[in-house]
């Protein structure tokens, strides 16, 4: 990833990262964040970042380096980067939506197939 040589002030740095996730979170919906990473990143960008966070939530779930490589076509050395990280905070919570996300729709599915049966 390009980094910029040119070092901003911390303060302004950090100023101007929290207008940013503070511009996402307003957000309403999918659709319109989808919009937005679609107009502001490259779509190597967005693919680039949505392949480490499934390397993070696929490692948590167990699956091997040669079944992430084979799906995701990423390089062992991606991988052990992101298994080094992925401790951190933000990855943390990012796989504890995803499961929670997960969670939910098992469960809407589930109740839909009762609600199916019941009506029979």
């Amino acid at each position: 990833m390009r980094v910029s040589q040119n070092s901003l002030n911390p303060s302004l740095k950090n100023q101007i990262i929290k207008t940013f996730a503070q511009t996402i979170s307003d957000f309403k919906n999918i659709s319109q964040i989808k919009t937005f990473l679609d107009d502001f990143f490259t779509p190597a960008e967005i693919e680039t970042y949505a392949k480490r966070l499934a390397i993070a939530y696929w490692l948590k779930k167990g699956r091997s380096y040669e079944n992430i490589k084979g799906n995701l076509k990423v390089s062992s050395a991606t991988i052990a980067e992101v298994k080094q990280t992925m401790d951190r905070p933000g990855f943390e919570q990012a796989i504890k939506a995803i499961e929670a996300e997960e969670w939910a729709s098992v469960w809407t599915q589930k109740i839909q197939k009762f609600a199916r049966l019941d009506r029979k």
